[in-house]
């Protein structure tokens, strides 16, 4: 068993797992890949989008919120179940009379498969933090584009008892829209300022090209092209292994894929180019916890006067 603020160095998921639970830093509820968060963990979250916020405060972001469903008609036009079927979160209710009531009640009393007595809602659940907003910049954008600030929750269906693999958790978002140009040059500014703020709170972070979970054989193709063509990178950290670090910040330019589908144009009359960058603020989180130890008050200087100035 570890001290109150010793770290783990054999990088055992289920070791982290336990101690966040022994910490009470987590809570578990039942499910694979969600729990609860204390006081202590929501206040390093919070101290944490502080600091991503100060980073950015002289970029003349629009903010927005967004509640975490997503209308199921974005879902389908953006083509993320053409990609990603394996991720998505589907809301289904309740539409039936009486009768089909009585019959939910006795499936659900006699512990038998209720599913077929419910419907597909017009929501879902959303399933990547920049998703929400590429709706609302349908028409023509100004000439020096947009940016936008979101803290949104996200739903992936990976049910996994490694901690930082989880079905629900929240990213700060900032979505670019604009020329090529505008948009790659800002992705690659936001990719050195991530690595800077996170070795500031001395993590071992380390930027690298990655690709995206794509489904199926055709996935494997979508990827590599991903890849070659470097439009996704990944801050990682050691979290739950030294050789398969964390991504706990991401970074995506999407080239004219939104602008098409949403209709987004430039004023000339080209279609807009976008990219996005996230924060996962739950894996930052555990990543602080793995490096520095369970109790913050015990941290580094340099780290504390970083997050509580």
């Amino acid at each position: 068993m570890t001290s109150s603020n010793t770290r783990l160095d054999d990088f055992d998921p289920a070791k982290f797992h336990d101690e966040l639970v022994r910490h009470k830093l987590i809570i578990p509820v039942g499910v694979p890949g969600a729990f609860g968060r204390n006081h202590v963990f929501e206040d390093v979250l919070a101290r944490f989008d502080d600091a991503v916020t100060r980073v950015a405060r002289d970029d003349g972001a629009e903010k927005m919120l967004f509640p975490p469903i997503l209308n199921r008609k974005v879902l389908q036009d953006s083509e993320f179940l053409d990609s990603f079927p394996q991720l998505a979160g589907t809301v289904f209710s309740f539409f039936g009379t009486e009768a089909h009531h009585l019959e939910l009640q006795s499936c659900l009393h006699e512990d038998k498969p209720w599913a077929h007595l419910q419907g597909m809602t017009d929501v879902v659940l959303i399933p990547a933090a920049c998703y929400p907003v590429y709706p609302s910049f349908t028409g023509v954008v100004p000439a020096d584009g947009r940016l936008v600030d979101m803290q949104n929750w996200v739903f992936r269906h990976e049910p996994s008892p490694e901690p930082t693999r989880m079905q629900a958790f929240r990213v700060r978002e900032f979505v670019r829209v604009g020329t090529p140009d505008m948009v790659v040059t800002w992705r690659d500014m936001w990719l050195q300022r991530g690595v800077d703020l996170l070795r500031a709170l001395e993590l071992p972070a380390q930027a690298d090209v990655a690709t995206d979970p794509f489904f199926g054989r055709g996935g494997r193709m979508l990827a590599k092209g991903q890849k070659d063509q470097k439009l996704k990178f990944e801050v990682l950290i050691p979290v739950i292994s030294r050789e398969k670090p964390t991504a706990v910040c991401s970074f995506n330019y999407h080239q004219d894929h939104f602008g098409k589908i949403f209709g987004i144009k430039l004023p000339s009359g080209e279609v807009a180019h976008t990219a996005c960058l996230g924060f996962g603020l739950e894996r930052v989180v555990m990543a602080l916890f793995k490096t520095h130890g369970f109790v913050p008050s015990q941290w580094p200087k340099t780290v504390r006067e970083q997050l509580w100035p």
